[in-house]
């Protein structure tokens, strides 16, 4: 391998790296994806799965001779530890702010000599912010949010949820709990916590299991939120916006944006 021209043969064992290197145009360095990739659809067509979250095909893997395997968190630690135990190159990322992701677009593009190509992307997004801010400067009011990433027990959102629903426009209601790195600092261990601060809009994303509204609505008390009352519950797709990565900074960022703008004009 020329060391100058990065790693030639990757595997990606999420998908917010599979989607930046096609953004990138460098989609012939992927050997191996994970099946939860959806971005972009062709990258399913074109390249073997070998994993999924937490699990990955360790042999097949080893059979592709990749330069290195790019995972995330400590949710894939064992995979990557197996990995390195067999030689391979790992890089296991942990981006859980918006300025932590764009960190991660910018070292990736880096790797791959696609680093103007990283940069484009990142100035794309604070363009976006810096649009959004001047809509969202003529609204009246903003809506107070409560996100929820699990429902047994009680979730909020990781950081970047809940930075991407400022800048969106609405007003994270646990947004002390989000800094915390580890799902365990997120827990609303009492229901009545949601019930106390009245979000105005609810959002949904289960680490994709699927949203059963009856269950919410199931729950001491809950009639009383304001979001309830006025059926301002959304669901959002978990592979947008709990992506780390230009998923959830684009199209996450603007389905939020929606949502708030939408409640602004009718409150």
């Amino acid at each position: 391998m020329n060391y100058l021209k990065g790693p030639q043969r990757i595997v990606c064992l999420t998908e917010e790296t599979t989607e930046l290197l096609y953004n990138f145009g460098e989609q012939d360095r992927i050997v191996g994806i994970s099946s939860f990739t959806v971005r972009p659809q062709r990258a399913r067509k074109e390249k073997p799965i070998i994993s999924t979250f937490i699990n990955a095909k360790i042999d097949k893997i080893l059979d592709l001779k990749p330069d290195l395997v790019i995972g995330f968190s400590d949710v894939q630690s064992s995979i990557a530890k197996e990995l390195i135990k067999q030689g391979l190159n790992v890089w296991i990322s942990n981006q859980r702010s918006v300025n932590e992701i764009k960190s991660f677009i910018f070292q990736l593009g880096s790797l791959v000599n696609a680093q103007k190509n990283a940069e484009d992307l990142i100035s794309e997004f604070e363009k976006n912010v810096l649009e959004m801010s001047r809509t969202i400067n003529q609204w009246e009011k903003k809506p107070k949010v409560y996100f929820e990433e699990w429902d047994d027990p009680l979730i909020c959102g990781i950081h970047w949820i809940s930075e991407l629903i400022t800048f969106a426009g609405g007003i994270d209601i646990f947004a002390n709990f989000s800094k915390g790195r580890k799902a365990e600092n997120r827990l609303i261990k009492d229901s009545s916590l949601v019930i106390k601060e009245n979000p105005d809009i609810i959002l949904v994303s289960w680490c994709g299991k699927k949203f059963k509204i009856d269950k919410m609505l199931s729950r001491p008390d809950w009639s009383t939120i304001n979001a309830v009352k006025n059926n301002y519950i959304y669901e959002v797709d978990s592979s947008i916006i709990l992506q780390p990565g230009p998923a959830s900074l684009f199209e996450g960022m603007k389905i939020l944006h929606d949502i708030f703008k939408n409640w602004s004009l009718k409150c």
